[in-house]
């Protein structure tokens, strides 16, 4: 049981690195300190207490993650620092060796936080408490309250998939899912809250619902049922995981923006054989023309990596070609990083690193030149946009429902609603479209 008076007066302080996914579960961290008296802490404040919600996907994200629980120590003196997340779950032990950090718990006791904290008295220096992989079988339900515009609902966790390149099933665990029911009422509770887009979140979240025999269609169709909410938005799905079905549902629906995000990895059927992907080009290519079919304003943000092992120049240049083919709005490219204990590592030839840096570079020019092209298609067009709170002194922005981004001189009256402008000329940044009141 734990002692509520232990935590009276404590300040707390988050801090996220990673996917929209490790967001959402800060906050419900968040929350539920909050609830048993530990109070966010204010900017400038010296917190009691840090937590840190790691990332592991590359070598880089591991290095970030060190560099930043460092910087939280320097910031927070004397702060009872827990380090959680994915790196914490993969590599504890490096971790410890941080001086700083009192406390590394894995997945299956992330959102069991509170009672690990101990008195908070006594320093840990480096206490370890972690479940096995295989045995990470506990979906936590989590929803993002950080942002009264978007919140980001968690649906699913973990991945079966174990592609080559890839550590999330040995950071994550096994796929599993809540129920539909348990996520409709938390879609209701944000309408409640005031909350106006949801974000549906997860690891793999067409794999939705395994244990429980529901799918991710009969997920959708039940929240679009939820009043109050304007826009969901879907989150990485795979594309053999995206049913026609679901895409003629998002094309009739009420709520569900015109908005995909569908991860490639490679245009080259031969590396995704060596990524172990479950689909090939000819997939993918016909989910993209069933979209732009069935929805033609879609935004279809589309995910690459560049310069994995057994990528050669003429295996990258069929992926360039194939995806410079592709009508997709927006590339999101990452660059290959080594992980230990993946499949990947047994795969020749290596690509050097600064072969993979170009290979980076030339598909984020394409992604320019689509993104360019997309937007300039909607230039003198009329859509609903949801105005989000700027920082002081920037222009009002938001996103249309097919995910431009907007902006136009502030009105206070307007954040967190949606409101029909019609779309003008870009930006002096060139990264937005300058709205106007019709």
């Amino acid at each position: 049981m734990i002692d509520i008076h232990t935590f009276q007066n404590k300040t707390a302080a988050y801090y996220t690195l990673g996917c929209k996914l490790n967001f959402a579960e800060t906050s419900t961290i968040g929350k539920m300190l909050e609830e048993n008296g530990i109070r966010k802490a204010r900017p400038g404040e010296i917190a009691d207490i840090c937590i840190v919600n790691t990332c592991s996907v590359t070598e880089l994200a591991d290095k970030k993650c060190r560099q930043t629980i460092r910087k939280i120590a320097r910031r927070h003196p004397g702060a009872f620092i827990v380090v959680t997340g994915c790196y914490a779950q993969l590599k504890p032990e490096e971790i410890t060796h941080i001086p700083e950090v009192d406390l590394v718990i894995g997945t299956e006791q992330k959102l069991d936080i509170l009672q690990y904290l101990g008195d908070l008295q006594h320093k840990q220096t480096g206490e370890i408490i972690t479940t096995p992989t295989k045995d990470i079988k506990k979906f936590s339900p989590s929803c993002s309250r950080g942002d009264r515009t978007r919140y980001f609902l968690k649906v699913q966790d973990g991945c079966d998939y174990y592609c080559t390149y890839c550590t999330i099933p040995f950071a994550r665990g096994r796929s599993r899912s809540g129920t539909i029911a348990q996520l409709t009422e938390q879609a209701r509770e944000v309408a409640a809250a005031g909350g106006k887009e949801i974000v549906i979140t997860g690891v793999n979240i067409g794999d939705f619902g395994k244990q429980t025999g529901e799918t991710f269609l009969d997920l959708i169709r039940s929240l679009d049922e939820v009043e109050g909410i304007e826009h969901y938005r879907i989150s990485s799905i795979e594309p053999n995981l995206l049913t026609d079905g679901i895409i003629a549902f998002v094309a009739a629906s009420k709520r569900f923006a015109p908005h995909f995000h569908i991860p490639l990895q490679s245009g080259s059927d031969t590396v995704l054989k060596l990524m172990r992907r479950h689909y090939d080009t000819a997939l993918f290519a016909h989910k993209i023309a069933t979209i732009r079919q069935m929805i033609p304003d879609a935004f279809i943000g589309v995910d690459l990596i560049t310069g994995v092992r057994g990528e050669t120049e003429e295996l990258f240049e069929e992926s360039r070609q194939f995806v410079d083919s592709l009508d997709i709005s927006q590339l999101h490219v990452f660059t290959y990083s080594e992980r230990a204990g993946t499949q990947a590592l047994k795969i020749e030839p290596v690509v050097p690193i600064p072969e993979r840096h170009d290979r980076c570079r030339r598909m984020l020019e394409i992604s320019e030149k689509k993104l360019h092209q997309f937007y300039t298609r909607y230039r003198g067009t009329v859509r609903p946009v949801l105005f989000e709170q700027p920082r002081k002194g920037a222009p009002m922005h938001g996103f249309t429902d097919n995910y431009i981004r907007v902006e136009m001189p502030y009105r206070k009256e307007w954040v967190n609603t949606c409101q029909t402008v019609k779309l003008g000329a870009f930006n002096e940044t060139g990264d937005a479209l300058l709205a106007s009141q019709i």
